[in-house]
């Protein structure tokens, strides 16, 4: 499950060369963290947690019994507004549900800063930019976990 997230090329500023990897991981998780105008500090923390104790990755025997913090202890975390994209209205997903950028950036800090705590190896993409993400999907799982 290596995962590398990189600048995309657009709106990432000057500073930045298009395909410089900026974060990558070996076998890990690969978080895609949303943030809503409601969330809280507490809510990063309790979210770090949940995902460094969350028993998704094999044991011996191919059952999904430890969590990252068992293994690899690799996590890439990257802010991800368009998972509040809600399309119930219509074709075009509208982004009301998703936190303002000053709200929603020191909170995944938290989330980043959490997971170092607790004994995480966390790289991380760039916040407010666009990032192509690159993983191999080992399973596949993929989990929603909402706080």
């Amino acid at each position: 499950m290596p995962a590398d997230c990189g600048n995309g090329g657009n709106g990432g500023g000057n500073d930045q060369r298009v395909g410089e990897i900026v974060g990558s991981i070996g076998a890990g998780l690969c978080v895609l963290v949303g943030v809503t105008h409601d969330d809280t500090e507490a809510d990063a923390v309790k979210l770090a947690d949940k995902i460094w104790h969350l028993r998704v990755m094999d044991d011996e025997a191919g059952v999904m019994n430890r969590s990252v913090a068992d293994t690899t202890r690799d996590v890439l975390v990257v802010s991800q507004f368009t998972l509040y994209g809600d399309t119930s209205g219509g074709r075009r997903p509208s982004w009301i549900a998703a936190a303002r950028p000053e709200h929603a950036e020191p909170l995944v800090d938290r989330v980043v800063a959490r997971l170092r705590e607790l004994g995480a190896t966390v790289a991380t993409g760039r916040f407010r930019t666009e990032m192509r993400v690159a993983l191999v999907n080992d399973g596949p799982v993929t989990v929603l976990i909402e706080i």
